[in-house]
């Protein structure tokens, strides 16, 4: 998928070259550099899983930093323990065995898979979810088990991930006494740091790190940003979206209501931060004196996007929670796809412009 090593300017008819093309030209020591933020959604992280594993494909793009909540921080995770262990290659076979291993946990019969690529729990399944709602997790699951604990400890060696670790990793949680966002580093990282980001209160038990309770990251930051603003040096920050920006049509149904106010509750976080980020750079490209540090920053930045809200595998929220093998291929196959489409339009951009209006999208 190498791009032409031209593309015309944009507004001047003019040939350019792109920072990828210069760096295939020998121009530039090293490629561009991306930031990644990976929202979270259970099982539908699995489209982000085709996405890395596109972008992983395509020798131009090298990475910084990553940010993630919830199963965005898994996929960041066991992006940078295979990258540490065996390069590209090794990142992109660590996300397949860890995405088919995720595929062997749910039982058999609970989902069903009608014309085409649409899934569906079985009636069987939906009363289970519904009867479940009526118990905590200290009831359902006295004991705390949890199969992603024994899957990480086995495909992850957390003690050479926080000296060793090739890229900046940004794992957001959320506090469950105050409702404050923390984000754990790399060198802090360990299995306990990556069950609290993917907690959901009603399934399992709070995780205690250092005295604190830990629940879902998503719940305070879907995925935290600032980090990849701050802490990073790379201008180009690709958002990967598995919540869609809009939904057509008010809920009416009483479930249709509790699904669209899941919805907000794990992404009203983000959309704040990021019209945050809107608003501070129109505010910095009206400075008529000369630009601080945080302007320059601000008005450096490179925003880019890959959206997956045209797909309808990816609007019910029910099956974020059953990770069911084929599920998990039909949404990895969409992320590829997804993802080499927004790399033949738009990887001439990175290091160049931004391909995605912030304002327009979040203000």
């Amino acid at each position: 998928m190498i791009e032409p090593a031209y593309s015309r300017s944009r507004g001047t008819g003019q040939p350019a070259i792109s920072a990828v093309s210069k760096w295939l030209l020998g121009l530039k020591t090293s490629p561009p550099r991306l930031n990644l933020a990976l929202q979270g959604g259970g099982a539908h992280g699995a489209f982000t899983w085709g996405v890395l594993d596109a972008l992983l494909a395509d020798p131009r793009i090298e990475f910084e930093g990553l940010s993630g909540s919830s199963a965005g921080a898994m996929n960041a995770v066991i992006f940078a323990s295979g990258w540490m262990n065996g390069g590209r290659d090794g990142a992109r076979q660590a996300l397949l065995d860890f995405w088919t291993e995720v595929g062997k946990q749910m039982p058999r019969g609970m989902m069903t898979q009608g014309q085409g690529d649409t899934f569906s729990l079985t009636p069987t399944s939906k009363l289970l979810v519904k009867w479940a709602g009526y118990f905590s997790p200290s009831q359902l699951n006295p004991f705390d088990l949890n199969p992603l604990r024994d899957l990480l400890n086995r495909q992850v060696d957390f003690g050479q991930l926080r000296v060793r670790s090739p890229f900046k990793l940004f794992v957001g949680t959320t506090q469950a006494n105050s409702g404050k966002l923390r984000v754990f580093r790399e060198s802090e990282l360990n299995v306990d740091v990556l069950l609290a980001s993917a907690c959901l209160p009603t399934i399992h038990h709070p995780v205690e790190i250092g005295g604190e309770s830990y629940w879902d990251g998503g719940y305070s930051g879907n995925p935290a940003v600032f980090p990849l603003f701050y802490d990073c040096d790379s201008c180009d920050v690709l958002l990967i979206l598995l919540s869609s920006l809009k939904r057509e049509g008010t809920p009416r149904s009483v479930e249709e209501i509790e699904t669209r106010i899941v919805e907000l509750a794990f992404s009203a976080n983000f959309m704040r931060e990021m019209r945050m980020f809107a608003d501070a750079t129109e505010l910095s490209s009206q400075q008529f004196f000369k630009l601080g540090k945080l302007e320059r920053r601000l008005q450096s930045m490179r925003w880019h996007m890959i959206d997956s809200s045209h797909l309808a595998s990816l609007q019910r929220n029910e099956t974020k929670l059953f990770a069911h093998g084929p599920f998990l291929e039909l949404l990895r196959n969409q992320g590829r796809e997804c993802a080499y489409a927004w790399l033949s339009a738009k990887s001439d951009d990175i290091g160049q412009r931004s391909t995605v209006d912030l304002k327009q999208c979040f203000a």
